[in-house]
């Protein structure tokens, strides 16, 4: 039997109730294991289909991202984007807890969510699902991410193949997430009539906006950091 890696995720709301959403990944595929009985209309790979999507609605009912979201955004129906919780996460490593707002819990989930469910375009982000940092800073994202994909171009190079170190193939990556992003906030209004959900993808587009801007103009603010390696190159 694959191992297993479990993330939960427990948010506990000012009256004192709490959801909590228990996520299990194989360990092999990184794919999310899920036990869905339920597929709403708004789930079907046709209903606002990303405009980049690569799948075929004659042999994919419904959207992989969509289906894997409907527990959280049945379950967080109640929450309104400005509500402040208590999110912890637990993971096999550590256990990070935080107060902060609906909107940003529910888009930190959200995220693994997505990067985990099986859609092609969002599956470029299953590295960092397995070493998922919840409610991670932008500064701290954006060194995950290019880090991330630097390493998978050093494993490229090894097989042989073309590898970029320009980060052009991360910028498309993004682009990418952008069309996603615009499908599913509109599968998420004909969801929900509260605005958390909307709102947390509306977060993690603002992201995905950011970064080509960041891998033009910012990543030189991360230079110092590597001063050691720059004034004396490992030998």
């Amino acid at each position: 039997m694959a191992k297993t890696i479990r993330i939960s995720y427990t948010f506990t709301m000012k009256r004192g109730n709490t959801q909590r959403f228990d996520l299990k990944l194989d360990a092999d595929t990184l794919q999310l294991v899920s036990e869905l009985s339920e597929s709403p209309a708004w789930t079907r790979l046709s209903f606002h289909q990303c405009s980049n999507c690569p799948l075929d609605a004659s042999t994919h009912r419904r959207c992989p991202a969509a289906l894997s979201l409907v527990d959280l955004v049945t379950r967080c129906e109640e929450l309104v984007s400005h509500d402040q919780i208590d999110v912890m996460v637990k993971t096999d490593e550590r256990i990070i807890t935080q107060h902060t707002s609906a909107q940003r819990g529910i888009s930190a989930l959200m995220g693994l969510i997505m990067a985990t469910s099986g859609c092609p375009k969002t599956a470029y982000l299953k590295p960092m699902a397995r070493f998922h940092l919840p409610l991670a800073s932008e500064e701290e994202t954006v060194y995950r991410v290019t880090s991330m994909y630097l390493l998978a171009q050093y494993f490229l190079g090894l097989e042989g193949k073309p590898a970029d170190e320009s980060f052009a193939g991360l910028s498309r990556i993004y682009e990418d997430l952008e069309h996603v992003n615009i499908a599913m906030a509109d599968r998420m209004r004909a969801a929900t009539e509260t605005d958390s959900s909307l709102n947390a993808i509306v977060l993690l587009d603002l992201f995905a906006k950011t970064v080509p801007w960041v891998l033009n103009h910012s990543l030189a603010e991360l230079r110092p950091l590597f001063a050691p390696y720059l004034e004396v190159p490992p030998e």
